[in-house]
């Protein structure tokens, strides 16, 4: 009798144990899924393949797709001041994959069929439009199967929030439509300088967002206008960005403010993350700004003053300039 107990005991212990292993599967939700953005003048061979190219990433996960067509243009980027209509054609397509809490935006342009056909907008000026849009912690991938701008790209995304609930606030919309479209004239204006790059240029309006954040929507005009200067000059940024496009930067911002972004508590997370996933996509841009000798001379300043009185009563003293 004693065995027997003893036996269904054991037994009854094994399928406890083991009840975690039997657990019915658990079912991914339908806007947990990535959304997969297609062009809708896309003809049957460049529909499949934009879909294989932006597929690819998932190595074989699900995914859901939806259609951008004219009448999304109009509902998103007219106003900002786009001029499409409802027949407008939308070749650009894109993909966007949820990713953990407090990982930031990453943002990957893919080649269709070998070739880059996103003619104008950058990685990081798509970056940082996302975030101004109100979105967060996210993988977005962007082709075209004809060479295009990419400056409606985001239509897809936006669409796609709206799919899973998530509706994002228009004026931030119009914000990031126009950050993207400023930022792209601005890196234009300065192709092929010496001492310019697109990824200084969005990685000094990522930092001053971050200071912005910090500072809250209350922030006055004066308040963004000296982040600026300051980001523009971490960034050594000095000698290329001229006055009339620091002021379009600083208008930029100031529409940002005033569009409600600040109030979201992931603002400043979301834009510190983007800046520090700028720079680490361009460490050897940044490793090489980022000298002793390229340091300003207020910095350097600084440096002796705080050597001076550190090393007062040690007898070292070193002067640099």
């Amino acid at each position: 009798m004693k065995k027997t107990i003893s036996l269904v005991a054991t037994i009854t212990t094994l399928l406890f144990s083991t009840i975690g292993l039997v657990r019915p599967q658990q079912t991914v939700k339908a806007d947990d899924l990535p959304v997969v953005c297609l062009g809708s003048s896309l003809t049957n061979s460049q529909r499949n393949g934009t879909l294989s190219t932006l597929s690819d990433p998932l190595n074989g996960a699900s995914y859901q797709t939806i259609n951008i067509t004219g009448a999304d243009l109009v509902k998103y980027l007219n106003p900002s001041g786009s001029n499409f209509t409802t027949n407008s054609g939308v070749w650009s397509s894109a993909m966007i994959q949820k990713t953990a809490q407090g990982s930031g935006i990453n943002v990957r342009i893919l080649d269709y069929q070998g070739r880059n056909n996103i003619t104008t907008i950058t990685a990081n000026q798509y970056k940082n439009a996302a975030v101004t849009a109100g979105i967060a912690d996210a993988n977005i991938y962007v082709t075209s199967a004809v060479p295009i701008d990419g400056s409606g790209a985001l239509a897809g995304v936006y669409a796609a929030y709206s799919k899973t609930g998530e509706n994002l606030n228009q004026s931030q919309v119009n914000a990031a439509q126009d950050e993207m479209g400023t930022l792209s004239k601005i890196t234009k204006e300065n192709k092929d300088k010496d001492g310019y790059s697109d990824a200084q240029l969005n990685n000094a309006v990522a930092g001053a967002k971050q200071e912005m954040g910090k500072v809250g929507n209350n922030i006055s005009d004066s308040q963004i206008r000296d982040i600026v200067n300051n980001q523009i000059n971490i960034n050594h940024l000095g000698d290329t960005i001229n006055n009339n496009q620091k002021q379009q930067i600083i208008n930029v911002l100031i529409e940002i403010r005033n569009s409600g972004a600040l109030k979201d508590n992931k603002f400043k997370e979301q834009a510190g993350a983007v800046s520090a996933n700028i720079k680490k996509n361009a460490k050897n841009i940044f490793d090489k700004i980022n000298t002793q000798e390229n340091r300003n001379w207020l910095e350097r300043m600084w440096d002796n003053v705080t050597n001076f009185f550190s090393h007062l009563f040690s007898g070292a003293i070193v002067i640099n300039f």
